[in-house]
């Protein structure tokens, strides 16, 4: 980092799993960083190294903005207790749903994220749990911050945890479905790939939460890469980015694509 900074660099992106390292080598944070305990923006200045932490803002307007899918007054269950689950913490209760849950493999690390945002959880029912400890309960969104998927692994959840319409996102992604979103796809309605996951040519199925449903042609969008100019989404605006033709993946409004 120091080497590319003194070529001139003026800031770069951090991924799993240096996040809290990050945050160590920062000079200052900003607010959410400070809360997250964990960095994923570094800026060099003249004063320093300021760090900064997008996961939770980004995760947030992904399943608002781009998915549609209100989170107020919703059951979320977040899986993780690292960096990226504690940058997600924040702004998962500023949208006020009506329970937080916070599972881990070991609940001691919930626990404790539990007692760190005890203070800014408001009417959210904010709670610590293990995976073995969720049977019996049911969720209207999942949201997946372990790094199991980096080694195509998945979290050893009980069965019954997707309530009707749920919806399963993965903060992790690659070149296709990760082997989370592959083994949530026979029991969650809805399945929603992250924003840099492409689309295949799958049929659309309909939105999260009760909305309209996905993408106005029959195909979703092509794999990364390709040439293409996307039409209007089903809700009625054009996919993110969206200026014409060229080399993007394109994001539709639908969440969720069964085969053909």
């Amino acid at each position: 980092m120091q080497a590319f900074r003194a070529a001139g660099g003026r800031g770069m992106n951090v991924t799993v799993p240096f996040k809290l390292e990050a945050f160590a080598l920062a000079d200052r944070h900003t607010p959410r960083a400070r809360a997250a305990g964990a960095v994923n923006t570094l800026a060099f200045g003249a004063d320093g190294i300021l760090g900064d932490n997008t996961d939770g803002a980004g995760l947030v307007r992904d399943l608002t903005v781009n998915l549609g899918c209100a989170l107020q007054g919703r059951r979320v269950l977040l899986l993780g207790a690292g960096g990226a689950a504690r940058g997600a913490i924040l702004p998962l209760l500023g949208e006020r749903p009506a329970v937080l849950a916070i599972a881990n493999r070991t609940m001691a690390k919930a626990e404790e994220l539990v007692r760190a945002f005890a203070a800014d959880a408001g009417e959210t029912r904010l709670s610590a749990s293990s995976f073995a400890a969720l049977a019996g309960q049911s969720f209207d969104v999942i949201i997946n911050a372990t790094a199991a998927s980096l080694s195509d692994d998945v979290p050893p959840l009980p069965p019954g945890l997707y309530a009707d319409g749920a919806l399963a996102y993965d903060m992790m992604y690659g070149r296709g479905d990760t082997a989370f979103m592959a083994a949530a796809a026979p029991t969650a309605p809805h399945v929603s790939p992250t924003a840099s996951a492409c689309w295949s040519s799958r049929r659309p199925r309909a939105s999260p939460c009760g909305a309209a449903s996905g993408p106005t042609a029959e195909r979703c969008w092509p794999s990364c890469g390709a040439r293409s100019t996307p039409a209007e989404t089903g809700c009625g605006r054009h996919a993110p980015g969206w200026a014409g033709s060229d080399a993007r993946c394109w994001r539709p409004c639908c969440c969720c694509c069964s085969g053909r």
